[in-house]
């Protein structure tokens, strides 16, 4: 693997964590908004990523050791499954017929874990983008 494509990875990981730290602001500045309707009621999303590979049939050992890592990709933004929350609040605007609003299904605890974990893990692609350009800046001095 040379220098340029661990650059290539950890550029791929930045953007990636850049998606999956936008859908979980939006997942948080949504976790409050109520709706008259289960319908119409935010739901959070969630990134799913896969692995960029460069030779899915690679049999031979050097093969699959090229084509296991190239980086990675958004593969879908998935709903969350959770329930939605109801609540009875009649004096609401948006209430429904029997009083009801319905809140997102948006664990803000569990958002800001997440949120947490993308930018650690940006952070750490980051580092490994620039230790990746130092080696390779050191290794264009080697022959002065």
């Amino acid at each position: 693997m040379s220098l340029l494509s661990a650059m290539d990875i950890a550029s791929s990981s930045l953007s990636a964590e850049s998606y999956r730290l936008n859908l979980t602001a939006s997942n948080l500045a949504n976790a409050n908004s109520v709706s008259s309707s289960i319908n119409r009621t935010y739901r959070g999303r969630h990134p799913v990523f896969t692995t960029i590979s460069a030779n899915p049939d690679a049999t031979a050992f050097g093969d699959v050791m090229d084509g296991l890592g190239r980086g990675v990709r958004l593969a879908a933004v998935v709903e969350s499954a959770a329930p939605l929350r109801k609540e009875y609040h009649p004096e609401n605007p948006l209430a429904n017929k029997e009083g009801y609003v319905f809140l997102p299904n948006v664990n803000t605890i569990e958002e800001m874990a997440n949120m947490i974990s993308a930018s650690r893990s940006y952070s750490s692609n980051i580092e490994v983008f620039n230790s990746a350009k130092q080696m390779l800046l050191r290794t264009l001095t080697l022959g002065q």
